[in-house]
């Protein structure tokens, strides 16, 4: 049974970099585990841990020789600096794997090294998803939280060809609570809420008017990237505010509604 949505991993090239952004300029609270990741898994790993919602890991090739590194690094040659894997959890990983295996879920082999039992993304519409056993992340206290009135991730958003056909995925291949689908005509979209016991909810979205700002943002990224990850809600007590200060430290954001950063290939949302 999956238990828990605990962290959405970004790929990136340049370490420092992501975690000085998701730090100083978001203001999130981010643990480095480095100095055991890269001995163990030889790759650097950096966990954003604000208060509600899930996590962002950081995660950069580190060691050429480790399985980890170098799956990190046939992504970034592959697709750049992005949205790399959506960890779930369950009391039992590889017990979880086959039953997902006999829902028709392409559960990969165990890679070395790993901790958890990873999903193709041909299952899942696009998205790598990883099964860890629950509390697979570990809370580091005293934090620097530059900006406390930003949360976790909230929602995560997966652009879909069919959000209908996707919850089936999430819903029956998962055991997800899913939610009816429904027509936004304010963004042009089918959406879907699914929600794990605990954690960030998922919402599937697949566009039906293009002359929506939102709806055609979701089509372009399925015509130039397929299926897969759009981007993660993050909550602010005043949006307008936190906006502000984002645009303050720098930060570019734009998008359909002007609240949309994209950062080392991964789009972050503020409302």
């Amino acid at each position: 049974m999956i238990t828990a949505l605990p962290r959405i991993a970004i790929a990136v090239a340049d370490f420092a970099a992501a975690v000085h952004t998701f730090r100083d300029v978001f203001g999130l609270p981010v643990a480095d585990f480095s100095d055991r990741t890269v001995a163990d898994l030889g790759a650097h790993v950096g966990m954003c841990q604000p208060e509600g919602g899930s996590n962002i890991e950081l995660m950069a090739p580190a060691n050429p020789d480790q399985a980890l590194s170098q799956a990190l690094q046939k992504f970034l040659d592959r697709r750049g600096d992005g949205f790399y894997a959506m960890m779930l959890e369950a009391p039992d990983p590889n017990a979880e794997a086959a039953v997902l295996a006999e829902r028709d879920l392409a559960v990969m082999a165990l890679m070395r090294g790993a901790g958890g039992r990873d999903i193709h993304p041909r299952s899942n519409h696009g998205v790598l998803i990883r099964v860890y056993p629950d509390n697979s992340v570990r809370k580091l206290e005293g934090l620097a939280h530059l900006d406390p009135a930003i949360s976790g991730v909230q929602t995560v958003v997966i652009a879909t060809a069919d959000a209908a056909k996707a919850a089936d995925t999430y819903g029956r291949g998962y055991g997800l609570q899913t939610g009816p689908a429904c027509v936004e005509e304010d963004r042009g979209v089918l959406g879907v809420i699914c929600t794990p016991p605990k954690g960030a909810a998922i919402k599937l979205v697949s566009p039906v008017d293009v002359r929506r700002p939102f709806a055609r943002a979701i089509a372009n990224t399925l015509e130039e990237r397929g299926e897969g990850l759009y981007g993660l809600v993050l909550h602010a007590a005043d949006g307008p505010a936190a906006l502000d200060r984002l645009r303050r430290r720098g930060l570019s954001l734009g998008g359909p509604e002007g609240n949309e950063a994209e950062v080392f290939g991964a789009r972050i949302i503020i409302e």
